[in-house]
């Protein structure tokens, strides 16, 4: 049950519908998993792939009936529209390049949304996606879920009393070996449709991991890109899309960044960290260590900060699971997300007033600023490596 945080009142526990994930698949499985989490949704229906024969075997494996059970999201969204038991919110889990089809049938549907990143793989189609889930009113989450870590909100929470000062540098990188050989040749399935602009879009590296960075950052420090320089590399042979990239920014503060991202670097594993620093201290936070983050302070000796042992602010500590030196990672971030979102949705439907932590995940807009991001980087690189405005 769901218990609604205005009122006490308590929900029926939620349905959803997912589209992609199907067996072979990685991020759908993630999903599933994070939901069941906290027992505040169940899976209802799907079109887990373009084959229905794997659809029906992902079904069957996952106990869902086959009436539930589509052969694409045209005929899963329309008939699930119909039904008494329809489902709450719809999962998204699918390559790039169906984020858009998918989200907007879903909205015209009248169903909230939760999107794997890139939101779209046009600014034009993710600022549509925006406009209707707001003439819709529907909640919208793009699944940004390295934000929902109770370190990252705490680092958040600390830079917004100001506790770092102004800031002025920050440094980003996300470094992966996984591509580093032709993987993508091999037939593995990742590598496959990551690499292939029908359906990536118009960026692998950047798109993939480096949106990562911009949001991130736009998540810690309430800071927004003002313009940027972009160099982007295509390493493996053969290959069209991008898999590095070494991007300058400018922020609307008056602060300046590095942020790089790659596939091919040797020896990383998922290597997403981010240094920031203020005038009047710095914080550092490694996704492969997320339970820490490194704080240092003019005049003061640098210090670790523990999640579950030292004092969180109130958002971060309602976020962490577990006592510390249990390490919580990446499904319990995904758990957070989902638990923010479906919390929000229990009490929209209850007709409660959501407050600014009910909202508390990565909304459409941030998915329409992610994607401006990726088109910009691509548009820096193939000028030359030049500043472009934001």
């Amino acid at each position: 049950m769901i218990e609604g945080q205005a009122s006490g009142k308590k929900l029926p526990k939620l349905r959803y519908g997912m589209v992609g994930g199907g067996q072979g698949a990685f991020i759908g499985e993630v999903h599933r998993k994070a939901i069941a989490m906290d027992g505040l949704a169940e899976l209802a229906s799907g079109c887990f792939s373009q084959s229905p024969k794997n659809t029906l075997a992902t079904g069957d494996l996952l106990g869902l009936p086959k009436e539930r059970l589509y052969k694409s999201f045209e005929e899963m969204l329309a008939a699930e529209a119909g039904r008494k038991d329809a489902p709450h919110f719809i999962v998204i889990t699918t390559p790039n390049v169906f984020h858009f089809p998918v989200a907007r049938l879903a909205l015209e549907k009248g169903f909230p949304v939760v999107c794997e990143k890139p939101l779209a793989t046009s600014s034009k189609d993710a600022q549509e996606l925006a406009r209707l889930a707001g003439e819709k009113d529907r909640l919208f989450c793009v699944a940004y879920a390295y934000s929902a870590y109770p370190m990252v909100k705490h680092i958040r929470d600390m830079i917004a009393a100001g506790e770092i000062g102004t800031v002025r540098f920050v440094h980003g990188e996300y470094s992966q070996e996984w591509l580093a050989t032709p993987l993508e040749k091999t037939g593995q399935k990742q590598a496959l449709w990551r690499t292939d602009p029908k359906l990536a879009g118009i960026s692998n590296c950047v798109g993939d991991i480096g949106s990562h960075l911009e949001n991130m950052v736009a998540q810690m420090t309430g800071l927004r890109i003002q313009a940027l320089c972009a160099r982007l590399d295509q390493f493996g042979e053969g290959r069209t899309l991008d898999d590095n990239a070494t991007v300058m920014v400018n922020y609307d503060n008056g602060g300046r960044g590095v942020f790089w991202s790659s596939q091919i670097a040797l020896g990383h594993d998922n290597d997403f960290r981010v240094r920031i620093y203020g005038t009047k201290g710095a914080v550092e936070w490694a996704q492969e260590d997320p339970d820490h983050a490194r704080v240092a302070f003019l005049g003061r000796p640098s210090a670790t900060i523990s999640r579950g042992r030292d004092p969180m602010s109130p958002r971060a500590a309602g976020l962490s699971r577990i006592p510390s030196g249990h390490p919580e990672g990446y499904f319990e971030c995904f758990g957070n997300l989902y638990r923010t979102f479906i919390a929000a949705l229990a009490k929209k439907m209850a007709g409660e007033k959501l407050t600014k932590d009910d909202l508390d995940f990565p909304s459409v807009e941030d998915g329409v600023r992610g994607v401006h991001y990726i088109e910009q980087c691509i548009e820096s690189s193939q000028c030359g490596g030049v500043w472009v405005e934001f």
